[in-house]
Order: structure tokens, then C-alpha cells, then sequence
């Protein structure tokens, strides 16, 4: 390895929360027009890990189980007109646990991040996790 290659290794750092935020965002400028149209008001926030009420609610058996979460009431099951006092739909990126599925796969950070937004914006459109399984295995 050259002496290069060592310096620069050596001021390598762990995405932060900042910097995935900035992936996600990145992302979602990049979806169809319609899409983010739709998508008006859905919150996205990046933390390190879930809750342990989102663990338990879950069903998880590690708090690196979940890569994201989207939270709310799908575009499908909101009525004409919002309720008062209705929380906008959020999605949230847990930054550890992306972290540990990318370094133990090929794909680079930006492809994960991007693959969890747009799954947890099909649950904002009100799709289930096997219709997204079905759209995805027909993208192959």
C-alpha cells in the first residue's frame, strides 16, 4: 500500500447522521416529479438507532434489524381531508444499522439509502412490503 493510500485511509470517518440525511435527500430529489408531489409534507429524519418501543413494536430481535421505518397513514388510508391534530407522515433512516448492512454487502451507501427511502415511501403510498417485493422482483 502506498504511503498515499495509508494517508488518506487514515482520515477516513463514519458517515454521520448528517451526512446520510444528505444521501436520503439526494434521493429523493432524484425520484419522479410525481412522486415527490405526493410525497408533500412526509418528514424524513435520520437517527443512530430505534427506540426500544419501535424494537418491541417491531418484533426485532437486535436494534439492527430495521435500516428505516415509515410512520403515519398511508396516501390510501387518509381520508379527503386531514384530521386536525394529524402528525405528518415521517420515514426514519436508522444510521447504525445502514451503516452495518453496507459494509457487509457490494452495494455503495448511497444505493442502500436510496433502496430504504424509496421502500419506506411505498408504505407512504399505502403499499405493503410484499407488494414492493412484487415491484421489485419485475424491475429485475
Amino acid at each position: 500500500m502506498t504511503a498515499e493510500t495509508l494517508s488518506r485511509l487514515a482520515l477516513l470517518r463514519a458517515p454521520t447522521s448528517e451526512d446520510i440525511d444528505a444521501l436520503a435527500r439526494a434521493a429523493f430529489d432524484q425520484l419522479p416529479a410525481s412522486f415527490r408531489r405526493l410525497s408533500e409534507g412526509l418528514v424524513i429524519q435520520v437517527v443512530d438507532f430505534p427506540d426500544d418501543e419501535t424494537l418491541d413494536e417491531m418484533g426485532a430481535e437486535s436494534e439492527f434489524d430495521l435500516l428505516g421505518l415509515f410512520r403515519g397513514r398511508g396516501l390510501a388510508q387518509r381520508g379527503a381531508v386531514e384530521e386536525t391534530g394529524e402528525l405528518p407522515n415521517m420515514i426514519w433512516l436508522y444510521r447504525r444499522p445502514l451503516l452495518d448492512f453496507w459494509c457487509d454487502g457490494e452495494d455503495s451507501l448511497a444505493e442502500v439509502v436510496t433502496h430504504v427511502l424509496v421502500h419506506e415511501i411505498g408504505h407512504h403510498f399505502g403499499l405493503s412490503d410484499a407488494d414492493m417485493e412484487a415491484i421489485e422482483r419485475t424491475a429485475r
